[in-house]
């Protein structure tokens, strides 16, 4: 079968394609390769609203910016990775860019289209998306067969920042990693970190060097994994000469089985992989240092999500002196920095918010049905990626504790499957619907607190769709269940409807 050409704009017309991805993320991208490779003859088209691929690491330019996951399970399954386990984003980039060249997805993809409206028609059996140029200010239109949505979770235009009494009276700059801004200079400056997560324990070692002191303010502690940035398996198997195609499979294997041996004990024997993790910071911090208080958390391993530290970077730097580390609460801004609760002034020149994510459903675009609005909080999700009410339309939403891409990677061969399927079945919409024996199920959140409770979820959990109790309408989180799972799913079980695909019109 041959590929299906790459149509260009005709002014004043909507351009059609089977399938419309939204997102030159390592979704997006990754979604046009399996279809591209497995469907050839399927037209399709990736709408990115920034002026380049690669989502999260194309908006992120912070000091330090990295992985915070390794690459062989955040690299796609298709392409080796072949560097160290905890990637810069400029190597990222780098891959992403290899894989887009190696596949000609190039073509396909449309820079600065933000999508602003999506629109179902069940006349027409087509979504319409309306569009606004970054260059032109235009606004263009598109139509598709089936929408692949891959735009992510959060918001890239503005991360998320408290607001704090007294912040308008610092007299210093505020920035946030999110937007950070080209010009900003903190050599031999007082910096003030606050946060706790992955994003502060790569801005702080990063910058250390350069600052005359920086300090990291946090709430709360977070767990951290130090370790070296290196895989052994992986230079193991590269002295035998092993082809890269299988050592990147063998040491996806290993890192994901010895994940979720992990997962299980921290939930099984929580207080033991508790007192493992903070050990690891006692050993680059010694005796003396108060880790009890600054890198103990309080809540079970994996709640939130765990950032390796490669090399101990970030506890090398409070070790030597450069970097420190404040466990408290935020009173009040002052002209000159932060008061906390206890009383403590923290001055600094610039104060950095690394405080996290605005969550974001769907791109911030407007959805409907045939005229209705869609709030996807009504919503009931079909293995947490297509959604009730919704014809023909997916998401892609990764794992939380396993690499994003590992389920990215799972939702790409579906979306394959259900296409094919549906070309078998001689149909072209199928829509989730609850069946009768569906509908007094109980409605849960996307995600249990229980299992995951990361900020910006718990803020923005009344915007997600809701989650069954039993299959199909479970959003597990579970990279080992879903596995099994979602390439068995039976698509024939009277949970998704289809439509019959409709005749050709005789011409009059």
């Amino acid at each position: 079968m041959s590929e299906a050409p790459v149509l260009q704009p005709e002014s004043g017309h909507a351009e059609h394609f089977d399938v419309l991805i939204v997102g030159a993320g390592i979704s997006g991208v990754g979604g046009a390769v399996h279809l591209k490779s497995r469907l050839p003859g399927k037209s399709f088209v990736i709408l990115e609203n920034q002026d380049g691929f690669g989502g999260t690491w194309k908006t992120h330019t912070y000091p330090g910016i990295r992985s915070d996951s390794d690459l062989y399970t955040f690299g796609y399954r298709f392409k080796p990775w072949t560097g160290a386990p905890i990637a810069s984003a400029e190597a990222i980039l780098d891959y992403m860019g290899e894989v887009i060249d190696e596949y000609g997805i190039e073509p396909h993809i449309r820079y600065r289209h933000t999508v602003l409206t999506a629109s179902w028609s069940s006349e027409d059996r087509v979504w319409t998306l309306v569009a606004r140029r970054g260059d032109t200010g235009e606004e263009v239109m598109f139509t598709c067969n089936f929408l692949w949505m891959c735009q992510g979770y959060y918001r890239h235009s503005t991360g998320y920042t408290p607001e704090w009494p007294g912040m308008d009276r610092y007299q210093g700059r505020i920035v946030h990693p999110q937007t950070w801004p080209d010009d900003l200079d903190y050599e031999d400056k007082t910096v003030l970190v606050i946060g706790s997560g992955a994003t502060a324990a790569t801005l702080v070692p990063a910058m250390a060097d350069k600052t005359k002191h920086i300090t990291m303010l946090q709430r709360s502690p977070t767990y951290f994994a130090p370790g070296e940035n290196r895989n052994e398996l992986a230079d193991s198997l590269r002295e035998l000469d092993i082809p890269e195609e299988w050592i990147h499979e063998i040491v996806r294997r290993r890192i994901l089985h010895d994940m979720k041996e992990i997962t299980r004990r921290s939930f099984e024997e929580p207080e033991t992989l508790k007192q493992e993790l903070i050990a690891g910071a006692r050993a680059f911090l010694g005796e003396e240092f108060d880790v009890e208080k600054h890198f103990t958390p309080s809540y079970r391993p994996w709640q939130q999500r765990l950032a390796f530290v490669p090399e101990g970077d970030l506890f090398q730097g409070i070790a030597a002196g450069k970097a420190s580390v404040v466990t408290d609460e935020i009173d009040t801004f002052t002209e000159t920095g932060v008061r906390t609760r206890s009383g403590e002034q923290l001055d600094a020149d610039i104060i950095v918010t690394a405080t996290g994510f605005n969550l974001c459903m769907f791109g911030d675009i407007d959805f409907d049905v045939d005229g209705e609005p869609v709030d996807f909080a009504d919503t009931v999700t079909w293995r947490g990626m297509m959604f009730t009410g919704v014809p023909n339309m997916l998401w892609v939403f990764g794992y939380l504790r396993t690499s994003w891409t590992m389920r990215a990677d799972l939702i790409s061969d579906f979306v394959c499957k259900l296409l094919e399927h549906m070309e078998a079945r001689g149909v072209d919409v199928v829509t989730p619907t609850l069946r009768p024996e569906d509908e007094g199920m109980e409605r849960r959140n996307w995600v249990s607190e229980e299992n995951f409770n990361a900020g910006y979820l718990l803020r923005g959990m009344h915007l997600l769709p809701k989650q069954g109790t039993k299959l199909p309408w479970l959003h597990t989180q579970d990279y080992y269940f879903d596995k099994e799972d979602i390439p068995n799913a039976d698509l024939d079980d009277g949970s998704l409807v289809y439509r019959a695909r409709q005749k050709a019109r005789k011409a009059l």
